[in-house]
């Protein structure tokens, strides 16, 4: 079994829609750490699980200097965002999502 990890920061902004007043509420913005782990039995004819570049291109084009709210169909907190990512790389099996030093969630496949 082939595992790669692809770590990247994104800065972008979002507001969460949530069932109690939170300061969240409010647009704000993190420097968000996504760890996109990809694994495969087998290598692709290039001898790779996946392109790096291509899980870079996925992740940062969509969401890198956005505003979370207008560009994902869904409330954007670490845990949706840490699915989403995982659902957009064909070999994702796991996501991490780090809004800040001391706040992550982790989204795992079955």
């Amino acid at each position: 079994m082939y595992t790669v990890i692809k770590r990247m920061e994104v800065s972008a902004a979002h507001s969460l829609s949530l069932s109690y007043r939170s300061k969240c509420e409010n647009l704000h913005g993190h420097n968000w750490i996504i760890t996109v782990y990809c694994r495969s039995k087998e290598l692709n004819a290039d001898g790779m699980v996946v392109d790096f570049s291509h899980i870079k291109q996925v992740v940062k084009e969509k969401l890198d200097h956005r505003n979370l709210n207008e560009v994902l169909p869904f409330n954007p907190t670490a845990e949706n965002i840490a699915r989403w990512v995982c659902e957009q790389i064909p070999t994702c099996f796991k996501v991490e999502v780090q809004e800040s030093e001391s706040n992550m969630a982790v989204y795992e496949k079955d």
